[in-house]
């Protein structure tokens, strides 16, 4: 996942995942447009592992995290990866704070640390197969990403809600998983066909809060949402806490 390297941005002029268009229409009389970009709905799953008390997240390794922490940086075109291949390799061991110390100059010609574009996330995949519920297509990605074989009965509806509303409006539908070691198959990782690199993360539950409202791990809304749920609605029934 640290070996990220010949980076070079392109136009995207054609993409099976994103298709841009401008809306024009009239609000209250007042002509107006809007940039969108239309794209699959998903599906997420927040795991919990009963035999070890911990929730399951991946982790991995996202471009457009990556681009806008360089965006923050630039003030100049970037030296080719390859040059800085070397200290940003040393830089994603340490914390992102590490990078303080470096002179204006250097931060805004260089590419940030991988560790920047990396984040926490639940186990989540596109819905993109129409033969399939939606409760299916979860218990796909929860086979493929984190290795544990859940019957899709066994999935629990937590809530649907609307991502990105500002670009694409697109719906989530979040569930719930319970597994125990039992039910693991495989180490997970994704589907390398299709270009995947994940790493199968397992966060404590008596650390989950504070996991959860760390600003330093960078992480979606999604992980912090279903860790509250789960506070809320497993922990009384359980009888555990999540260190609120």
């Amino acid at each position: 996942m640290e070996e990220i390297n010949n980076i070079e941005v392109t136009p995207c002029t054609d993409s099976d995942y994103l298709k841009p268009f401008r809306v024009h229409y009239n609000q209250n009389g007042t002509k107006k447009s809007w940039d969108f970009m239309r794209t699959h709905d998903s599906v997420s799953v927040l795991i919990f592992n009963t035999s070890s008390h911990c929730f399951v997240l991946v982790k991995q390794f996202r471009p457009a995290v990556y681009m806008c922490e360089w965006e923050k940086t630039k003030t100049q075109p970037p030296q080719s990866a390859e040059k800085t291949e070397e200290g940003a390799s040393e830089a994603a061991a340490s914390a992102p704070e590490s990078q303080e110390g470096q002179s204006e100059g250097e931060s805004s010609s260089q590419w940030p640390p991988v560790s920047a574009g990396v984040t926490y996330e639940l186990c989540a995949g596109l819905v993109d197969k129409p033969d399939l519920s939606l409760e299916e297509i979860a218990r796909q990605e929860v086979l493929e990403e984190c290795g544990y074989d859940v019957p899709a009965s066994k999935l629990k509806r937590i809530t649907s809600y609307r991502s990105g509303v500002g670009v694409t409006g697109a719906k989530q539908t979040m569930f719930y998983a319970e597994v125990s070691d039992d039910n693991c198959v495989s180490a997970g990782g994704g589907e390398p066909r299709e270009g995947e690199l994940i790493e199968v993360v397992k966060v404590p539950l008596h650390e989950a809060m504070t996991f959860a409202y760390d600003e330093r791990i960078p992480k979606t809304m999604g992980v912090i949402f279903s860790f509250i749920w789960f506070h809320n609605n497993m922990s009384p029934k359980y009888k555990i806490s999540t260190n609120v």
